[in-house]
C-alpha cells in the first residue's frame, strides 16, 4: 500500500505531463505517481515513463472509465487526484494531503473558484457553467462544496474503496461530489490557484455536450438520493395540473347539477391517480434509500478492518 498514490488520468497531454510528473515528485517526494493513459495517438504515455511515472492503460475512453480503473487497482493511504494539462499546482498537494491524513477528510475539494478560476480561464461558458453547477448542487442537497467540477482532489481509502463509478465520461466530479455529500462523509475546501492550460494544450472538455451531461447526471443524482423530494414535487405538479383543469368542472356541476365535460373529468382522475402513484413511489424508493445507507454504514466498517490490515502488514514487511 502507498503511503500517498497520485493519479493522473491521461488523453494526449504530451505537451504538459513531463512538467506535471517532475511537479509532484518535487512536491511529494515520497508519493507514486500513477499516470493511465486513455488511448492517447501522441506519445504521453512513453514520455510519463521516461518522466518516472508508473505508466497503466484504460482502453474504455472517458474520464469516469479511467477513474473506475485507477480506483480498482491502486491502494494507498491517500489519493491526490489531477489533470495532465499543467492547470493545478503541484505545491498545493502537500495542504490536501495533510486533510486527509491528519485531520480524516474523506474527499478534499481542490478550490479554484474562490481564487484566480474566473480569471485565468478564458471560456466564460465554463465559468458560467461551473457556478451554475455549484449553485444548483449546493441548493438541492443543502452542502458547500465551493467547486463541484474541480478535478483536483484527494480522497481517503475508506472513499475510494467504496465509492461506486457509474460515469463514463467528465460527469465523474458531479458524482463524486453528491455521493460524499449524501453519504454524510468529511468533505474539505482548501483553496488553490488556477493557472490555465499553456498554449499548444487542449481542453477535452465540449462546453455544451458535456455540460448537459453533467445537468442530466445532477438530476438523475437527485432522483436516487432524494426519490422523496424528487417524487414529491411530480405528484405536486401533476395534482394542481389536475385541480386547475377540474375546478371549472366541479364549478358548472355545483351550478347546474350536471357534468358536460366528462372527458375532461375522466383524464383529471386519471391524472390525480398518477400523483398518488408517484407520491407513494417515492415513499417506498425512499424507504429502499435509507436501506442502502445502513448497508453501506456497514460496508464501511468492514473497509476500515480491511484498510488497518493492510497498514499492519506493511508495517510488518
Amino acid at each position: 500500500m502507498d503511503e500517498i498514490a497520485v493519479l493522473i488520468p491521461c488523453y494526449n497531454e504530451s505537451k504538459t505531463i513531463e512538467k506535471v510528473i517532475k511537479d509532484f515528485k518535487a512536491a511529494l517526494p515520497g508519493a507514486t505517481i500513477y499516470v493511465y493513459d486513455n488511448n492517447s495517438k501522441d506519445g504521453t504515455d512513453e514520455i510519463a515513463k521516461k518522466a518516472g511515472a508508473v505508466v497503466r492503460y484504460e482502453y474504455q475512453q472517458g474520464k469516469g472509465n479511467v477513474i473506475r480503473r485507477m480506483f480498482r487497482e491502486i491502494d494507498a493511504k491517500c489519493y491526490i487526484m489531477t489533470d495532465g494539462d499543467d492547470t493545478y499546482p503541484a505545491d498545493e498537494a502537500s495542504k490536501l494531503c495533510e486533510a486527509v491524513l491528519q485531520r480524516n477528510a474523506d474527499m478534499v475539494v481542490g478550490d479554484r473558484l474562490s481564487s484566480s478560476y474566473f480569471e485565468e480561464n478564458k471560456r466564460p461558458f465554463h465559468n458560467f457553467g461551473n457556478s451554475l453547477v455549484r449553485g444548483a448542487i449546493n441548493s438541492m442537497f443543502k452542502s458547500d462544496i465551493r467547486d463541484i467540477m474541480t478535478g483536483y482532489r484527494a480522497f481517503s481509502y475508506q472513499f475510494v474503496k467504496s465509492f461506486p463509478v457509474l460515469s463514463k465520461g467528465f460527469e465523474i466530479e458531479t458524482e463524486m461530489s453528491i455521493h460524499a455529500i449524501d453519504k454524510n462523509m468529511r468533505v474539505e475546501n482548501v483553496i488553490i490557484q488556477y493557472r490555465d492550460r499553456p498554449e499548444g494544450s487542449e481542453s477535452k472538455l465540449n462546453t455544451y455536450s458535456d455540460g448537459i451531461k453533467v445537468l442530466m447526471t445532477i438530476a438523475k443524482l437527485y432522483k436516487n438520493y432524494k426519490p422523496m423530494k424528487f417524487f414529491t414535487w411530480i405528484a405536486a405538479i401533476l395534482a394542481v395540473v389536475s385541480t386547475a383543469f377540474l375546478a371549472p368542472v366541479l364549478g358548472e356541476y355545483f351550478s347546474t347539477g350536471y357534468v358536460d365535460r366528462f372527458p375532461t373529468l375522466i383524464v383529471c382522475c386519471f391524472v390525480y391517480l398518477a400523483s398518488m402513484q408517484s407520491f407513494f413511489a417515492g415513499l417506498m424508493l425512499s424507504t429502499m434509500n435509507q436501506k442502502n445507507k445502513q448497508d453501506y454504514e456497514m460496508n464501511l466498517i468492514y473497509l476500515d478492518t480491511e484498510y488497518k490490515n493492510k497498514c499492519s502488514n506493511k508495517g510488518a514487511e
